[in-house]
């Protein structure tokens, strides 16, 4: 997962230790055609908790261009990395 590319060129591994947490949404929503159904959406991204640009960026993007209104949204963050867990290493060890 460490080597995956984000939009702006950063890998996951540079924006954990930037302080982005593995964020989860679980999206409720109204299908267009059946309002009284509720389907589920589930969104991952890393995100800044506790204000959440990305999702609120993505929610935004689903108001506007898609039918299916919103009903409710869970958020789950988890920081995998911080700034006390990353440790400079200078050397090398070679195990045979």
């Amino acid at each position: 997962m460490t080597d995956r590319v984000i939009e702006d060129g950063s890998s996951a591994f540079e924006l954990q230790l930037a302080g982005y947490g593995l964020t989860t949404a679980r999206i409720l929503y109204r299908m267009p055609d059946h309002p009284a159904l509720l389907q589920t959406y589930v969104w991952q991204d890393y995100d800044v908790a506790p204000k959440f640009p990305v999702l609120t960026r993505f929610i935004d993007f689903w108001r506007r261009e898609l039918e299916g209104p919103l009903h409710s949204i869970e958020v789950a963050h988890k920081h995998l990395i911080g700034a006390n867990e990353w440790k400079r290493v200078d050397g090398m060890f070679l195990l045979n």
